[in-house]
């Protein structure tokens, strides 16, 4: 692969505690992230947009292709023990964060797998928007592990009931490209369609 390195999918470690997920750094080949930081979209909406809504181009879009890709999602499925091939998969990006964002919660029901791949160059470690793995819906300081969303970072789980997730607020620009593996292509038709009426509402709202 171009732009992606499984080596790193391959040797990261699977927590089950308190749910299935896996943290991996440098995912994408340190030779391209130059590339890859010139050719993300310029996304002036805050939020998750997904990549109808984007006009991909370069090295950016030939990542989506891998990140879509049989072989990123084999390495995955063997990590998990589960075939994730048989499942859709819905990608979206965001540029943009806002606040509002964050709030604790385990991802819809409709969802089998998350995956977040983090492209910012630096964070620093007072500032919200690193993901928490949580124990629960209520505290955020409870948490077995915080994410560094730098460039590279993937944090992939599966979605359960308790698969509770969320970051303190944080405005301003967050880079990070998700793919969820979903039951059907319905349900990613739904996202979809969801997705861009929600983009309509902010645009006139300006929320």
């Amino acid at each position: 692969m171009e732009l992606i390195d499984l080596t790193a999918v391959r040797n990261a470690e699977r927590s089950s505690e308190p749910y299935n997920y896996v943290l991996a750094s440098n995912l994408l080949k340190q030779d391209k992230i130059d590339e890859l930081r010139r050719d993300f979209p310029d996304i002036d909406k805050p939020g998750y947009l997904t990549v109808d809504e984007v006009k991909l181009h370069g090295r950016f879009k030939k990542l989506i292709e891998e990140l879509e890709g049989p072989e990123l999602t084999e390495e995955l499925s063997k990590k998990f023990g589960l075939d994730l091939h048989q499942y859709p998969r819905l990608t979206t990006i965001m540029k943009k964060s806002q606040p509002k964002y964050g709030s604790i919660h385990t991802d819809g029901p409709s969802k089998v797998m998350t995956m977040l791949v983090y492209m910012n160059d630096e964070w620093q470690q007072d500032e919200g928007g690193r993901l928490r793995v949580l124990y629960d819906d209520k505290n955020y300081d409870k948490f077995k592990l915080e994410v560094p969303p730098v460039m590279g970072t993937m944090f992939a789980f599966l979605r359960s009931d308790n698969s509770w997730h969320g970051h303190l607020p944080f405005s301003g620009e967050r880079r990070v490209v998700q793919i969820a593996w979903v039951k059907s292509q319905a349900d990613v038709d739904r996202k979809k369609k969801h997705n861009k009426l929600a983009q309509v509402f902010k645009g006139i709202f300006g929320r």
